[in-house]
């Protein structure tokens, strides 16, 4: 009888812990197969954006980044959603390195922003006519010119390399070498120096968009689009904005 009930309430135990964990098996399976399906920016929703409110969702969305919070997104949805067309709320400069997510920085989704890359985040005509289709054409209400911390190419710039095609890309950022005011160690190997460079030339692209797009320079003028600038801290994550 004894040994009846102990069998009894192994089987009991042995029921309840394969209960327990297929519970909790299909609380895993609902999360990992029903993640947030964020809508894809509509014109209508676009277009009732300011300036000022796209600039906010992205240092809201920064936060989230360096919080390790961001947006649960079904991207095969996205994906179908966007195909018809396309409505991105802001166009973002950055550089070529592999390290600076920009999606990912700014919490955005599958036709958030037009996204252009090149080493040294500097502008040429290409840029400024996606700039200009981004903006003019599409409706977008921000641009955004991100450098970043430890760059490859400003150090490069800095230290005056020749090599193949580089020696002209590195050209276009000398300029912001230039522009710094500063009395210690002008190396790639002074740090200090070289953030000073980054910031320059974020600065001295801003100034290259105004002086070489007339049609961006009235959109901002007119208050349809920002310009704005910023430097991505490679080791917090965090998004520094320039005044």
């Amino acid at each position: 009888m004894k040994n009846s009930k102990v069998l009894a309430m192994f089987f009991i135990a042995v029921i309840m812990i394969a209960c327990t964990k297929q519970a909790e098996e299909s609380r895993t399976e609902n999360l990992q197969t029903k993640p947030l399906v964020q809508e894809v920016l509509t014109q209508q929703q676009r277009d009732a954006l300011s300036p000022d409110d796209v600039l906010n969702t992205f240092i809201e969305g920064n936060k989230r980044f360096i919080n390790n919070n961001l947006t649960a997104r079904d991207h095969s949805e996205q994906v179908r959603k966007s195909a018809p067309g396309q409505f991105p709320k802001a166009v973002v400069l950055s550089c070529l390195d592999s390290r600076v997510p920009v999606e990912d920085v700014f919490d955005r989704g599958i036709g958030d922003i037009f996204v252009g890359r090149v080493a040294g985040n500097f502008v040429n005509e290409d840029l400024l006519g996606s700039m200009e289709f981004g903006c003019k054409v599409a409706g977008s209400k921000l641009i955004l010119v991100m450098g970043h911390e430890h760059c490859g190419a400003i150090k490069a710039a800095i230290d005056d390399v020749k090599l193949g095609n580089i020696t002209a890309m590195l050209s276009k950022i000398q300029p912001s070498v230039d522009k710094v005011q500063y009395e210690g160690d002008r190396t790639s190997k002074n740090e200090e120096f070289v953030a000073k460079v980054c910031e320059s030339n974020v600065i001295h692209t801003i100034e290259e968009i105004r002086a070489k797009s007339p049609i961006l320079k009235e959109m901002e003028e007119n208050g349809e689009i920002k310009i704005v600038g910023a430097v991505y801290d490679m080791d917090t994550g965090i998004v520094n904005f320039l005044e």
